[in-house]
């Protein structure tokens, strides 16, 4: 049996996660996941029934979940209503969670694609606008678990702000800082396992 989430406490966690991946200066995790939301204001809303269905389906971590896959697999995480995440949120989230829960797999074949017959520097070149891994990500070719996880091992997002100054990539730069935190890397496996890809020429 699935321990129950309260409506409200659900509402709390769309809140404060739509904060974090919205809010340069918010941190879900460095305020716990709290908002400044009141039951008050929770009852207020006219939309509070999907906070109560959702609440009814998943238990916390579910909830937290299901939230995060669905603002990081949205276009524009600030205007994402709660009632189309309830709706249409699911085969976002079963995605996420096929490839979070087979990460190294989905890692080492997306690598081997976007590596094979070039070097390895050369994904990150700007010399021609954004560079192929943004490029790749942008055609749904790169998920961003292996932007998030290149960016741990080489921390390249850094010297792309440096270079890059347009919305897209300001956007993407702002998602890949946000959703780093919600991922469990082991980084001496994903660094192996790149080592041995650019070694082995891929």
């Amino acid at each position: 049996m699935i321990p129950k989430v309260s409506p409200f406490e659900t509402y709390k966690q769309y809140l404060s996660l739509k904060q974090h991946f919205t809010k340069e200066k918010y941190d879900y995790h460095r305020y716990g996941g709290k908002s400044r939301a009141s039951l008050q204001s929770f009852y207020k809303r006219k939309d509070r029934f999907f906070f109560e269905k959702l609440s009814r389906q998943k238990d916390d971590q579910q909830v937290i979940d299901f939230f995060v896959s669905n603002f990081v697999g949205c276009d524009d995480p600030q205007t994402l209503w709660i009632g189309k995440i309830v709706k249409d949120g699911d085969e976002c989230y079963n995605q996420w969670r096929r490839r979070v829960q087979s990460l190294s797999y989905f890692f080492k074949g997306e690598m081997e694609t976007l590596l094979s017959g070039k070097k390895f520097d050369s994904i990150f070149s700007t010399e021609k606008g954004h560079p192929l891994i943004v490029k790749e990500y942008l055609s749904n070719n790169l998920s961003l678990e292996s932007l998030v996880i290149l960016d741990k091992i080489l921390n390249y997002r850094k010297d792309l702000d440096k270079r890059l100054s347009d919305p897209v990539w300001e956007f993407l730069s702002m998602r890949i800082k946000k959703y780093e935190t919600f991922l469990n890397i082991d980084m001496f496996h994903y660094k192996k396992l790149l080592k041995e890809m650019v070694l082995n020429g891929t």
